[in-house]
């Protein structure tokens, strides 16, 4: 089953083709790697991103 949770995450490092994402909501969570084709174009190393609906969109 795929979580359609709105969630909020924090880029930590742009490394070529992939974005390594932290959940905000969980302080102890794993990082995640996300393809930046499934990122909005503009993201920097310490942008937030919501989740949701499977659409990632940048919130600052």
């Amino acid at each position: 089953m795929i979580d359609m949770t709105p969630t909020t995450y924090l880029v930590i490092k742009i490394d070529g083709d992939y974005a390594l994402l932290r959940r905000l909501e969980e302080e102890n969570a794993e990082p995640i790697s996300v393809a930046r084709a499934l990122l909005p174009e503009n993201i920097q190393e310490g942008s937030r991103l919501l989740r949701e609906f499977l659409e990632y969109t940048l919130l600052d």
